[in-house]
């Protein structure tokens, strides 16, 4: 079992996307020297702090999915932090190889320059997709057996059992983190930002996949990181398991209703019907967070109140014009 030392570097894979972006940031800010592996599919420059922090971090663009990270990344660290995957769960129907490279390859790869740059605490970004449809809400961590319904799943809970034989084979410490849907207004992808671009398209109807019954429960990025930062802090056993959600759950229509309130009120919302957004959705999610809650973490709001400030955001940074002139 290895305690957090307070010096050396951290790698942080998929560290220009929203959520690693964040904890990018924050450690800056508390004099860390970060790298960064990010192949930049969704991931963005303009995400990373620029100025004096970005003096302590050092990027390098590299598809994991494809190959090993350069093992000098990994040299002198005391961390990894892995987030790079496929972010977008539909994808992965559509290319059966995606989520296989993004997802459980891209794992099989940092894994192996963790251990063979004596890394010894490794931080995964896992998914509730892993649980698929939980027969027990709020699902705790214990729940099983786990049947993920998506490629998506499927790769996080293939890369969860690697996290965990490399920490019993090679003595790593290990923290598996299992994410609700993570929102914030600088995400290109998930629900929020797919409804506001079908409004940019078409400001006077908004097409909605599934029946509109489908409610899971969303946590705000900024929640997501401090939870994985307390939780890992307070920790010191071989594998942790460690669900992050809201205690709450959003239904689709109540998100369409807000997003069509958002823009004017006057869109026509029209659903697709059906229980399930999509082949691999889970029309029902919510998760047990009382073993973070345990440590004192909680979220600092509601699903409903992380939407709210979500679609604030989106509609500061590109707001949709009811009348379709785009601006």
């Amino acid at each position: 079992m290895t305690e957090r030392r307070p010096d050396g570097p951290w790698v942080v894979t998929g560290g220009a996307g929203a959520i690693g972006s964040v904890l990018v940031e924050r450690q800056l800010r508390e004099g860390r020297t970060i790298e960064v592996l990010d192949n930049f599919s969704t991931g963005r420059t303009d995400q990373l702090p620029a100025g004096s922090s970005a003096r302590q971090l050092r990027v390098t663009t590299c598809d994991l999915g494809r190959a090993a990270p350069p093992l000098e990344v990994f040299r002198g660290a005391t961390e990894l932090w892995h987030f790079a995957a496929n972010a977008d769960v539909r994808r992965g129907a559509e290319d059966p190889q995606l989520d296989l490279a993004n997802g459980t390859i891209a794992t099989a790869h940092v894994l192996e320059a963790a251990r063979r740059a004596d890394v010894r605490r490794v931080v995964f970004s896992s998914s509730s997709a892993v649980y698929g449809q939980a027969s027990v809400l709020p699902t705790p961590e214990t729940y099983g057996p786990l049947e993920p319904q998506s490629l998506y799943g499927a790769a996080k809970l293939a890369s969860e059992g690697m996290v965990a034989a490399y920490a019993h084979t090679y003595g790593m410490t290990t923290y598996i983190f299992r994410f609700a849907n993570i929102i914030d207004g600088r995400m290109r992808h998930g629900i929020l930002y797919d409804l506001f671009e079908k409004l940019r398209r078409d400001p006077s109807r908004l097409d909605v996949l599934g029946d509109g019954t489908q409610a899971k429960s969303y946590l705000r990025t900024e929640d997501c990181v401090a939870g994985m930062l307390l939780a890992s802090d307070r920790t010191h056993d071989p594998v942790q398991h460690f669900n992050l959600g809201a205690d709450d759950q959003s239904s689709v229509r109540e998100i369409a209703e807000k997003v069509v309130a958002a823009h004017g009120g006057t869109a026509k919302i029209v659903y697709s019907g059906g229980q399930r957004g999509w082949v691999g959705d889970v029309p029902r999610q919510r998760l047990s967070i009382a073993k973070m809650r345990s440590l004192g973490w909680a979220p600092s709001v509601t699903s409903h109140g992380a939407i709210d400030r979500t679609i604030a955001e989106l509609l500061a940074r590109a707001p949709v014009d009811p009348a379709g002139t785009g601006r």
